[in-house]
């Protein structure tokens, strides 16, 4: 049995999803953030030394970062139907949206996170100096380049439905916290047709409904 240790308002909503669209039978071990922090609590450390979420067990093999995770599952428990053939297009594009989902997507919007709570946690003599530094990092870094990625996945998927080609597949499940969490940051409008089209999608499939059942519902800021 997989055992998924999920925290809430997580990446590891993502793995739930993944094991539902495979159809593999899994275990959930909640985690709650702390209130105050809204860090994991300290019992995830003794799954991994980081002590973050998501993290698997799959008998005695445990796997953490939502990349690796999913990489394992498809090699693992393979013919699902959710990679497309390595050395494809297809499968080239799949490799490259697998890894940019956690690295170039994730980096502005957790910077727009960051800057974003600075001045209210910030001490009341100092905050406004924080909140003009944080409105100047805001406008003048990171909200044009959520613009640039942003408008680069709209164009992306004018040339196909999904990420990696005509066919849904695990990249999508990758794509999916970016996009929502650039939807809750700034939602898409009629400039975005595609990116809501993809949400609406995602968020229609069983698997992905069938997952928030079993995690619970996520923010995605």
């Amino acid at each position: 049995m997989i055992v998924v240790h999920h925290l809430n308002n997580s990446r590891s909503q993502r793995v739930l999803w993944l094991l539902e669209e495979m159809g593999l039978p899994y275990e959930v071990k909640r985690y709650g953030r702390d209130a105050k922090t809204m860090l994991a609590p300290p019992e995830l450390r003794a799954i991994h030394p980081l002590g973050k979420s998501p993290v698997i067990q799959d008998g005695d093999i445990v796997v953490a970062e939502t990349g690796a995770i999913v990489e394992y599952l498809l090699e693992a428990y393979p013919g699902r139907g959710l990679k497309p053939q390595p050395g494809s297009p297809e499968g080239r594009r799949f490799t490259y949206w697998l890894h940019y989902a956690e690295g170039s997507a994730m980096t502005p919007l957790l910077l727009k996170l960051i800057f974003g709570q600075l001045p209210t946690r910030s001490p009341g003599l100092v905050r406004p100096l924080v909140k003009a530094i944080s409105n100047k990092a805001q406008t003048g870094f990171i909200d044009p380049q959520i613009a640039s990625h942003t408008a680069y996945w709209e164009a992306e998927l004018t040339k196909s439905a999904w990420f990696a080609g005509e066919t849904f597949s695990a990249a999508d499940i990758m794509m999916s916290f970016p996009l929502e969490a650039g939807a809750s940051r700034a939602p898409y409008g009629k400039d975005k047709p595609r990116l809501k089209a993809f949400l609406t999608a995602i968020h229609a499939r069983p698997a992905y409904q069938q997952a928030l059942e079993r995690g619970g519902p996520y923010a995605y800021a």
